[in-house]
């Protein structure tokens, strides 16, 4: 269990005002300028250090993505940093939470990371139905520039540091990366094909990297205490430091709690939740990292950890870190059906797999929770979901498959039997 010591995120519940007074009191902006004056390269080493991997779902290294983007001096083109808080992957709510409570975390991570990019502005892309969170980053902003935090030489570091809001119109598509750039510069939010990567042809074909909320608004904690002591915390070396779990569903007391990478399931559940709904053995399944991450039933709940490694090791998937909690109430046929409708109505309808797929798995769904189905039907299911896997220019396509494959993977049984009744009722 995490110690308050360790605690990023000392603010989440809004217990005090998310105002420059109170968050400096906190540790924010603190000796900014110092951190900045020892470098790009100090900097990005610190983050590679730390092991800190992306917590917008992908995972990714985030030291070497900023190492990605080229030298400032010899590219010839502005830099970018853009901040994803398009927020919108089913279960996830940890991101409105930093933004509503803790936004002075996030501005001064953006400068931070600007400065490390060789970047001058930072555009925070945020989901059009962030109203109050929206406006709370206003304000923040607002505050940074009145304190010379941000603007010209922000924070009396030497470097000037711009950041503008971005509403977007709540399309779950441009919480892609490169379907938000098209959508920052005014087009369809519809993914591009890479190469080239935003780290040498993004936002206005200029180098940009893109970055979730938390994976920015934790860099000031880590480079103040240091890497070192970022990757003391977590499983191990490739799964460090803290993460902001969302708990929601069948669960006593739901909640966003912070938390080593790598605690047991069972444990953040009865710990921080206040357990299952009528008990751990009323447990029927668990979506571990956002709706697009395949279930995991009781048997493997009992004993899986929360990290990047172990739960891909258990086809599955850390995402977002959204935990969604059924218990045996659950028609876990038709919770998955749900998704799948989900996903066919977010598919941008750029690649074909997705955008026929989506809908004729939704459609087989529809049919699979009345039991109007065959069982060779169940097996077809599987092979359409292989078929958009993979074949997309984003991984939208495998998030409305991977749903599908966890339910026939772990609950096949539960479908072949409502498909005998029906037969059997019908009859």
């Amino acid at each position: 269990m995490l110690a308050d010591k360790d605690r990023i995120f000392t603010n989440i519940y809004g217990w005090e005002t998310a105002g420059l007074k109170d968050a400096k009191k906190r540790g924010d902006w603190d000796k900014t300028a110092s951190l900045i004056k020892k470098g790009r390269e100090w900097i990005i080493d610190e983050m590679k250090a730390s092991g800190l991997r992306g917590r917008g779902g992908a995972g990714f290294p985030t030291g070497m993505k900023w190492s990605f983007m080229p030298d400032p001096e010899k590219s010839g083109k502005p830099h970018y940093l853009v901040i994803n808080a398009d927020e919108s992957e089913p279960g996830t709510c940890k991101d409105r939470d930093i933004l509503r409570h803790e936004p002075h975390k996030l501005l001064e991570g953006a400068l931070l990371a600007g400065f490390a990019m060789g970047a001058h502005k930072a555009y925070i892309y945020i989901r059009g139905e962030f109203y109050n969170e929206g406006s709370s980053i206003n304000k923040a902003i607002a505050e940074a520039y009145d304190a010379g935090l941000l603007g010209k030489n922000a924070a009396k570091s030497g470097w000037d540091f711009d950041v503008v809001l971005h509403r977007g119109a709540g399309a779950y598509i441009c919480g892609e990366e490169t379907a938000l750039i098209e959508s920052l510069e005014g087009n369809k939010g519809q993914p591009r094909n890479k190469p080239p990567f935003p780290a040498m042809a993004g936002l206005y074909s200029c180098p940009t990297t893109v970055n979730n909320v938390e994976t920015i608004a934790v860099a000031p904690t880590i480079l103040r205490r240091g890497g070192a002591w970022f990757a003391g915390l977590g499983k191990d070396e490739k799964n460090t430091g803290t993460k902001l779990f969302c708990i929601s569903g069948h669960v006593n007391n739901p909640c966003n709690v912070e938390e080593e990478m790598g605690i047991p399931l069972k444990e953040l559940i009865e710990t921080h939740a206040g357990g299952v709904r009528g008990g751990w053995d009323n447990l029927l399944a668990v979506i571990p990292g956002g709706s697009s991450t395949p279930l995991l039933p009781k048997d493997i709940c009992d004993n899986i950890t929360m990290d990047f490694d172990t739960l891909r090791g258990a086809q599955s998937g850390l995402g977002t870190a959204a935990v969604i909690v059924m218990d045996k109430s659950t028609d876990i046929i038709y919770a998955i059906a749900r998704l799948s409708h989900f996903y066919m109505h977010e598919s941008c309808g750029q690649c074909t797999p997705c955008r026929e797929g989506t809908g004729w798995i939704w459609r087989v769904m529809t049919r699979m929770v009345k039991g109007d189905a065959t069982v060779e039907e169940i097996d077809m299911l599987m092979d359409v979901t292989k078929e958009i896997e993979g074949h997309t220019i984003c991984a939208h396509g495998d998030a409305s498959a991977w749903p599908v494959q966890g339910l026939i993977r772990h609950f096949r049984p539960v479908i072949e039997r409502r498909i005998m009744e029906y037969r059997k009722n019908a009859a």
